[in-house]
């Protein structure tokens, strides 16, 4: 079996949420390990048993250690790297958002076909076997007519922010804020399934630091609404629902799937009645839910496709374009939309 030899950039805790995801398939090898300093590149290598240590992605990339690249730095980098990494041949796995704008992600899929280097955003919840039960279901309830999603969840960081440190959530030089954070989770899903709406009607609360801490976002289709909700000042426990003319299918985590149900379409109830508890049509999750992200990856680079069929190129671009325009309508402003092109 020949393994792909991975080095990360970015030694958060998400980086090491996707490193034991990641080791749950045999043919992910954890080679180096890219980091602003030394003594944070020497830790965080013997946490992981990691052989490889830089400071430099420069050096990383032209070495001959390294297959391919994920990339977990705050989104403002997420552009530049990828397409330092794929024009020395390396695969790139970048965190979402895939980049701080759709002109970026542009660049970063030219990129990818100019060197032929697999480029996937790392969208774990679109990747996982419940995710994947949805789009198998989908047709079972008919014409859809409602999308409706919700991923509002408290931040310890803002705890900080009220306490007048700016951590690097709520930092837009570094394309952050709730929107770009977990807004993502909800609309990238209704990306792959019904791709980009016709019309989009956003408002957000700002903050202090020139982010959003919350929005709620009404989008139209040709025939369908969709709704999103996110938030990291505020709580929620609702579910996302697909809604059609036959049947509706009600996800308990948009951000993480784990309890999938079909509901066929029936007459109301009335008195005491109660109505079904729906069919399960959720798999069961026998591996961690960052492996999902790892094995289509690594299947894509295996296979020499650039692109995954769900995790596509045109999901991530087209995402962006709705959190482009969203962030216009709010008033969220990136340091990075005003960067001129990159050049390949």
């Amino acid at each position: 079996m020949k393994r792909v030899r991975f080095g990360v950039v970015g030694t958060n805790f998400i980086t090491d949420w996707v490193i034991a995801g990641a080791r749950e398939d045999e043919r992910f090898e954890l080679s180096a390990v890219c980091s602003r300093t030394q003594a944070r590149a020497d830790e965080f290598a013997a946490k992981h048993n990691i052989p490889h240590t830089f400071t430099s992605l420069e050096e990383m990339v032209a070495s001959d250690k390294v297959d391919a690249v994920y990339i977990a730095t705050p989104n403002s980098l997420h552009s530049r790297q990828s397409i330092l990494c794929m024009q020395h041949g390396k695969h790139v796995l970048c965190e979402k958002p895939l980049a701080a704008n759709a002109r970026e992600a542009r660049e970063m899929v030219a990129a990818s076909q100019k060197y032929g280097v697999t480029l996937m955003e790392a969208m774990k919840s679109t990747l996982s076997p419940n995710f994947r039960a949805v789009i198998d279901n989908i047709h079972r309830i008919g014409t859809p007519r409602r999308y409706f999603a919700s991923f509002c969840q408290y931040s310890s960081r803002y705890d900080k922010f009220k306490e007048g440190i700016v951590l690097n959530a709520f930092r837009p030089e570094l394309s952050n804020g709730a929107l770009m954070d977990i807004g993502t989770y909800t609309i990238y899903p209704l990306v792959v399934l019904f791709g980009k709406p016709d019309k989009i009607s956003a408002q957000g609360i700002m903050l202090s630091s020139g982010v959003d801490g919350q929005g709620a976002v009404n989008m139209q289709y040709d025939g369908m609404n969709a709704t999103v909700l996110y938030s990291k000042i505020a709580n929620s426990q609702l579910p996302t629902e697909i809604e059609g003319e036959e049947g509706n299918i009600l996800i308990d985590r948009i951000q993480t799937p784990v309890d999938v149900r079909f509901y066929p379409r029936q007459a109301p109830a009335s008195g005491h009645e109660r109505r079904t508890e729906g069919e399960p049509i959720g798999n069961i999750d026998s591996h961690n839910e960052y492996y999902y992200e790892i094995k289509e990856f690594i299947d894509l680079v295996e296979q020499g496709h650039t692109e995954s069929d769900i995790n596509s190129h045109q999901s991530s671009i087209t995402t962006l374009e709705i959190m482009d325009e969203i962030r216009r309508q709010i008033g969220v402003h990136y340091p990075s939309d005003d960067e001129s092109a990159a050049v390949l």
